[in-house]
């Protein structure tokens, strides 16, 4: 069903450093329909409205999340972790890959280069097929590659360059919200690597809570 989004601008409200807020133009909260956040921060932390009421549709909201990680609103890094974190912990992704940051009363879409998160360290306990490979996103989740939390390689079809992604959860359709794991960690990944025969080919891939993970197509006569 398609959405119908009303337009509406977000961002700096309570939470944005000073400077941030200062520097953007004022809101008419009742002509948008959005608080100068773009989202209720009641909404954010789990307060509940003295009524029930429709969920107000801000649009697009004037956040980019860059390749490396870094939050943009409105062109400027936000420099608080804390706030970073708010965020990401009620982004979502909806069936056409579309990013939104949403509330119990607010909902808006804002732009992702490639991923929202990168996977920045990785920690594995005992070996072989009783692998744990845990991995810590540049926010601070925490997630152990298995069945709900796969990993996955991609190949630049001109280079071969992998670029290694896991899932962090479920978007609302097909397409989930993923971290992408940065050049260090793949490198400790490629050394845990062990060679497996799937369906036939032989692989090199990783263990983890007895799934095995491809990291690429082992070459003729190696094992």
């Amino acid at each position: 069903m398609a959405r119908k989004e009303k337009s509406g601008t977000l961002p700096g409200g309570p939470d944005l450093d000073e400077a941030q807020r200062n520097s953007q133009p004022p809101l008419d909260e009742h002509r948008s329909g959005c608080t100068e956040t773009g989202l209720r921060l009641k909404g954010f932390r789990g307060g509940a409205s003295a009524a029930p009421r429709q969920r107000i549709e801000c649009g697009d909201l004037p956040f980019l999340i860059k390749r490396d990680g870094t939050w943009l609103y409105r062109g400027t890094p936000i420099s608080r972790k804390e706030l970073v974190c708010l965020f990401s912990s009620v982004l979502s992704r909806d069936a056409a890959g579309d990013y939104w940051l949403e509330t119990p009363v607010e909902h808006g879409r804002i732009q992702v280069e490639e991923t929202p998160w990168l996977a920045v360290e990785l920690d594995w306990r005992c070996d072989g097929r009783h692998q744990a490979l845990s991995f810590r996103t540049n926010v601070d989740q925490v997630v152990t590659a298995g069945a709900e939390h796969p990993i996955r390689i991609t190949h630049d079809c001109l280079t071969c360059e992998p670029t290694p992604y896991i899932m962090i959860r479920q978007g609302e359709g097909a397409l989930p919200l993923e971290a992408r794991i940065i050049r260090p960690v793949y490198y400790e990944l490629v050394a845990l690597a062990v060679p497996e025969t799937v369906r036939g080919v032989r692989k090199f891939g990783v263990w983890s809570c007895g799934h095995f993970f491809s990291l690429g197509d082992l070459p003729p006569g190696e094992d």
